[in-house]
């Protein structure tokens, strides 16, 4: 059974950081409907005021943080030492686990195009050891099909493997389709799957996807993506629905208001960072 568009979400102009313009289309109020993906941030923008401002250092936990540019540049820095920089076409994946603070800074380029993911941990994780990985362009496979190709920026594709969280399976491409080109692919009956329309417009089993836009997949065992008139770009996110409590506020994402209250308490207490991070790169 091919899989079919269940929910449609365009998302609002908002600022956030220091004055970073974006574009939120996925937040609390659809947390459970795209389960386990609790936030999409989307970038596009050629005017590097609205940007440069970027994210002063911030605290998180009990998520993971996945920024992917395909165009632009973001430095990351951490308050455990780590600093790194990813520039087109790679991904910034950051495990907060029991508690991190880190900085964003967004310096100006031709063009700031991306998206930025807060992927939930399931309760067992919410209190793993934190890391930080850089996944590098020469990381990332480019798999070609007729019409495109797939950049496989994390989980498995096919036959082939790229970089892989170790907390909660993610398949994370990167889908390039020529113009009325058609992208078919076998998926897995119980799996959570989302896309988003970075560039251009698609069609789902007859329904057209406008630009920026996320959407929530029925169930089925394959999904058809028919390109329209233009070149466009597709994220596709599959994981595992979680179906745990959700309590949110802010920065830190747990499962209940006392573990909620926890993590603020510690913040002021200054116990918040509870162990080095893995670092990898």
């Amino acid at each position: 059974m091919n899989r079919k568009v269940e929910i449609t979400r365009t998302g609002r102009r908002t600022v956030d950081g220091a004055g970073v313009n974006l574009v939120r289309v996925l937040g609390d109020d659809t947390a459970e409907e795209f389960d386990p993906i609790l936030m999409l941030d989307s970038f596009d923008s050629m005017d590097p005021s609205e940007y440069i401002a970027g994210f002063p250092l911030h605290p998180h936990r009990g998520i993971e943080t996945i920024s992917y540019l395909s165009k632009g540049k973001m430095k990351h820095k951490d308050s455990i030492g780590n600093e790194d920089t990813i520039t087109d076409g790679e991904v910034q994946w950051m495990n907060s686990g029991s508690g991190i603070t880190h900085a964003e800074e967004l310096p100006a380029t031709d063009r700031m195009l991306g998206v930025q993911l807060w992927l939930n941990l399931p309760r067992a994780e919410k209190l793993s050891s934190p890391y930080y990985y850089k996944v590098s362009k020469s990381d990332i496979e480019e798999i070609p099909f007729d019409g495109g190709f797939v950049r496989l920026l994390a989980g498995s594709y096919d036959n082939h493997k790229g970089f892989s969280g170790e907390n909660l399976p993610l398949d994370y491409y990167d889908i390039h389709l020529a113009p009325n080109a058609t992208f078919t692919i076998d998926t897995k009956q119980d799996s959570s799957i989302m896309l988003f329309t970075l560039i251009g417009e698609i069609n789902i089993e007859g329904e057209k996807i406008s630009e920026k836009t996320a959407v929530k997949l029925g169930e089925g065992d394959k999904l058809v993506i028919n390109n329209r008139d233009r070149d466009s770009q597709v994220l596709f996110i599959s994981s595992k629905k979680l179906g745990e409590p959700i309590a949110w506020a802010g920065p830190i994402v747990m499962n209940t208001k006392e573990e909620l209250k926890e993590a603020f308490d510690d913040l002021d207490r200054g116990t918040f960072i509870k162990e080095k991070m893995n670092y990898g790169n």
